[in-house]
């Protein structure tokens, strides 16, 4: 039984050792997103100070605040994302220090036994006894082979011990050192929160010093920005003779909203502007697959494009993306999650994409209000 328990330990110290490797590996990706975001969020700031007075840079002033707010509050989603992958570390650290405890523990008692053991059947020459009244030289042997096999097992044991006290010394660093990164993390986030409010409350003043022209003037030009960046037509070549989801059409109805547990803010034709809450997964509507991925050079946001058969559905501003072009994708299958947005009015943080269906035939303009459930 002992042989299969150490088995068991290594196995599970194994596959920890893999998910930790993995999860590094994604703490490491996440804190180059958030190095990216902050180098992002230092030039717009450094770009607003040197903006000059007026009314003309008053109004980029306050484009720029409303992206700086943005970018500001998807730092914080993903700053947010790191401290929950760093709770996970640590408890799966945790977790395995505590294995490796209770196995030291175990394994000590067992030595001390052995040892115990041996004293006894040394000082009372118990061994000589047990060899000596062997039947046969065969039989001694055997005895002989035993005692040696005995003492390679005490031997091993106390090896084993060693290497768990080495294990969970390492560990106990390990939780030590995640411990510091997740306060640090966690300090940077108040930070953050702290700034977001007050680059709000700068746009704000901006927004107060502009006329009700001006205003819309802004906020057409932020939904300008909002924009797909990949040409519609360019994507219906591309898309001729598709099979993926191809079951749907101009008539498919009663389908879920793209933005799980959202509300539709707007509609404009084939367009809708659906609302979630900060990392709301962003859904396939329909099966499909995903013909393009891009990133919106102004906004630092997602789009991504989904063939159903030759009809395009569009998802812009999201904030991550959990597909690559040429992906299938099942009917709800998430693309991503929302990303951070600024109503132009109120210059207050929203999470919304800007979703889009189109038809193979250019002429013909479907109405995004009568895809989804009512």
């Amino acid at each position: 039984m002992r042989p299969i328990r150490y088995i068991g330990l290594l196995m599970l110290l194994l596959v920890a050792l893999s998910a930790f490797g993995q999860n590094d590996a994604r703490i490491a990706a996440q804190r180059k997103a958030i190095a990216e975001l902050e180098q992002k969020i230092a030039r717009e700031e450094a770009e607003i100070q040197q903006l000059q007075k007026g009314r003309s840079a008053t109004e980029e002033r306050a484009r720029r605040l409303a992206r700086q707010i943005e970018a500001r509050s998807q730092l914080i989603t993903e700053t947010e994302q790191e401290a929950g992958m760093i709770r996970s570390e640590i408890a799966r650290a945790d977790s395995t220090a505590t294995v490796l405890d209770a196995s030291l523990e175990q394994n000590r008692k067992l030595y001390a036994s052995m040892v115990r053991e041996a004293y006894r059947n040394h000082r009372y020459h118990n061994y000589l006894s047990y060899i000596f009244s062997a039947k046969s030289f065969s039989d001694a042997a055997r005895r002989i082979s035993a005692l040696r096999e005995l003492a390679l097992l005490r031997e091993r044991l106390l090896q084993r011990i060693e290497e768990e006290q080495l294990q969970l010394a390492q560990e106990r660093t390990r939780l030590t050192t995640q411990q510091r990164a997740l306060d640090s993390v966690s300090r940077s986030a108040t930070k953050q929160k702290e700034r977001l409010q007050r680059d709000q409350k700068s746009a704000k003043g901006e927004i107060k010093k502009m006329s009700q022209r001006e205003r819309a003037a802004m906020k057409r030009k932020v939904e300008q920005e909002e924009q797909l960046s990949v040409a519609i037509s360019e994507l219906r070549k591309l898309i001729r003779g598709n099979k993926e989801g191809a079951s749907f059409s101009g008539k498919t109805k009663n389908l879920n909203l793209p933005v799980a547990q959202g509300k539709v803010k707007r509609y404009k034709g084939n367009m809708a502007e659906v609302i979630g809450r900060r990392g709301a997964a962003v859904r396939s509507i329909y099966e499909g697959i995903v013909v393009e991925v891009k990133r919106n050079r102004i906004t630092a946001k997602y789009d991504v494009f989904v063939a159903h058969g030759e009809y395009i559905s569009s998802y812009a501003n999201m904030g991550t993306v959990a597909v690559k072009k040429g992906q299938k994708v099942g009917k709800n299958q998430p693309l991503g999650t929302v990303g951070a947005s600024v109503n132009a009015a109120t210059m207050e943080t929203e999470y919304k994409i800007v979703f889009g269906i189109y038809s193979p035939n250019p002429k013909e303009e479907l109405s995004a209000a009568k895809c989804f459930k009512q």
